[in-house]
């Protein structure tokens, strides 16, 4: 169901909501899709094989949001991927991780730090979870791959497939954290990464981690939205802060101006994580929701009646909106809304974006 066009993690979840199970949903697309004006055309069974075969062909392999190895702190979100790929170690995901991000142009400087906390913090056990780019991100995973004989490790979550690298000049790290470490990707294989595939890529770093540590960035940056990501779900966030002359550690400093805690050492970050109560992962093996949840997202006199794309996409634009401003200037149930808004994402007509936003396409 979730390669059906038009279906991704947000729509999976309040399909599977509203009626059960994946069955019941594939039955009630074709339905769904009409009303949108689109009709739905199922991905082929060949797709889907062919989709494995290039996976096992890698050496890698799926884990699903039901899965009793799924990480806790991932599930914990209220979208969590519901299917990932992996290679590597797995048994990474059991231990204390913590993210490490920044920029991409890095100072020299930075990506000594980011080196040096790396290894100290793999050196303590935890896993070190970055996004396999240039600049800090990459400097982290090499810290934490030198560190890695002391109990540690490292996670490197991808925007592309897993058979993808990017940037092309890290094909040997990313090997390197395949044959040693643990490589995510959320995109299917073969995948090529795109400029709005990274923002779901840093909803899973900020996922996976107690805390998020930023030790450079500009503002507007990406390392910024893994920091808000992070803030949202009820992690740790921390900012190593900079010259105000620097413009790479404008985020930096912004960050601590608005809350995130200052860290200027690995036993700074070691304490806050340490003090870190994580969100206890829900039983994966009971439904993943409540009848009453259920019952929020059956379809209303509007939703039926055909009305609700038309009076959403009239509040719609270009720029991202939250979900909630739509629920409450609609003034329809949250419900009618989330189906109106799958209807749209099925005729191609809406982008969703990291934090719950969504536009026109």
């Amino acid at each position: 169901m979730l390669r059906s066009p038009g279906i991704g993690p947000v729509s999976y979840f309040h399909l599977m909501r509203r009626f059960g199970d994946a069955v019941a949903v594939l039955d009630a697309l074709p339905d769904i899709a009409g009303r949108s004006g689109v009709p739905f055309r199922p991905i082929p069974a060949e797709r889907i094989e062919a989709e494995m075969a290039r996976l096992a062909a890698t050496g890698g392999q799926y884990l699903f949001h039901d899965s009793p190895t799924y990480p806790r702190l991932l599930a914990a979100l209220e979208t969590p991927p519901p299917v990932l790929t992996w290679r590597g170690d797995l048994s990474l995901l059991g231990q204390g991780a913590v993210a490490l991000v920044g920029a991409r142009n890095a100072s020299a400087g930075a990506c000594r730090l980011a080196r040096d906390y790396a290894a100290a913090l793999a050196a303590r056990g935890y896993a070190v979870v970055s996004g396999l780019a240039r600049g800090i991100d990459a400097a982290a995973h090499r810290g934490a791959l030198a560190a890695m004989g002391q109990g540690g490790g490292t996670i490197a979550v991808i925007a592309s497939g897993i058979d993808v690298t990017y940037p092309p000049e890290h094909v040997e790290l990313q090997e390197e954290v395949a044959a040693r470490g643990l490589l995510i990707a959320e995109m299917p294989p073969g995948t090529e990464p795109l400029a709005r595939h990274f923002p779901f890529r840093n909803r899973i770093i900020a996922g996976l981690a107690a805390g998020t540590v930023v030790v450079e960035a500009a503002p507007r940056s990406g390392s910024l939205i893994t920091a808000r990501l992070a803030a949202e779900a009820g992690r740790e966030v921390m900012a190593v802060p900079g010259s105000p002359l620097d413009s790479r550690s404008r985020g930096c400093n912004e960050l601590i101006r608005d809350g995130a805690i200052l860290v200027q050492s690995a036993d700074d970050i070691a304490e806050l994580l340490e003090r870190f109560a994580g969100p206890t992962r829900h039983n994966l093996r009971e439904p993943l929701w409540t009848e009453a949840q259920a019952d929020e997202l059956e379809y209303s006199p509007l939703a039926e009646a055909g009305d609700a794309p038309a009076e959403i996409v009239h509040l719609l634009g270009t720029a991202p909106v939250a979900t909630d401003e739509l629920i409450r200037q609609s003034g329809a149930s949250a419900g009618a809304v989330q189906m109106a808004l799958i209807e749209l994402e099925l005729s191609g007509r809406l982008v969703r974006h990291a934090g719950g936003r969504v536009s026109l396409g």
